[in-house]
């Protein structure tokens, strides 16, 4: 489903940006698990590839999807997440190269075991966005707000596609362009600051929506306001999510949004 035009009628056709959101003349966020509901799917191609890889090695302690995830992989670039979690169980692998096919022997090896189940299951699909980041991105457009995609995943301009919100987008910051232009990965800023000079806009001015601790951190240490943390596990990340830098958090992005006039 596409979310290009404003659909007529409906209570979103008149929202503004509310008052968190007063000055800000650009708005980053993160892809997935703000604008698509594609987290868990990021978590379930981790599980299977570090799965194995902890079999391989002796370690009978699945990965947990949930604590280790937000703990060591979401929000990191792919080789990151999977040395920090590979040496939170004391599996100390070689880092391996680029080019290794995916397996078990090499961080290389695991990120791409990981990069190709994660393949398979967008394409298997479907891929959705959350209804509340498309409110949010259609009030934004309307009021003149700028408004990135900014994801370490080398997979978020296809996510974003699939889901159909591309079009409500000025610019997509993924973890292919990270890597052209070799930026490090959250929680190092500089994906977001790219992204705003990209934009034209400070970051003072420039407002951050973040569901990964790594990426409140990351928006924090480069001087953007508001960092607006995205909590969708019931509450369970709220307070790791303020510790980590967010000014504010919300569970639902409409909460950043006010019917015009009112």
């Amino acid at each position: 489903m596409g979310y290009g035009g404003d659909a007529p009628g409906g209570p979103w056709a008149t929202e503004v940006p509310g008052p968190a959101l007063d000055g800000v003349r650009a708005v980053l966020l993160d892809t997935d698990g703000v604008i698509t509901d594609t987290a868990r799917l990021h978590a379930a191609a981790w599980k299977e590839a570090f799965d194995a890889c902890l079999r391989a090695h002796g370690d009978d302690r699945p990965f947990d999807p949930d604590a280790e995830y937000r703990a060591h992989v979401d929000g990191a670039s792919r080789l990151d997440g999977a040395a920090a979690f590979l040496a939170s169980r004391a599996l100390r692998l070689p880092a391996g190269h680029p080019g290794d096919p995916p397996g078990t022997g090499t961080v290389h090896a695991v990120a791409a075991a990981k990069d190709r189940l994660l393949t398979v299951a967008l394409t298997a699909g479907p891929v959705t966005a959350w209804p509340d980041a498309v409110r949010l991105l259609r009030a934004l457009r309307r009021a003149g707000v700028a408004r990135a995609a900014v994801s370490a995943s080398r997979h978020a301009s296809q996510a974003l596609r699939a889901a159909g919100v591309d079009a409500l987008l000025d610019l997509v910051v993924d973890g292919r362009e990270a890597a052209r232009l070799g930026l490090p990965g959250k929680p190092d800023p500089a994906l977001f600051r790219h992204a705003a000079r990209r934009l034209g806009h400070r970051p003072d001015r420039t407002a951050v929506a973040e569901d990964a601790p790594a990426g409140t951190e990351a928006a924090r240490r480069g001087g953007f306001h508001p960092v607006i943390g995205v909590d969708r596990t019931g509450g369970r990340a709220t307070a790791e999510l303020t510790a980590h830098g967010a000014d504010l958090i919300v569970t639902d992005l409409t909460r950043l949004l006010r019917p015009a006039g009112g």
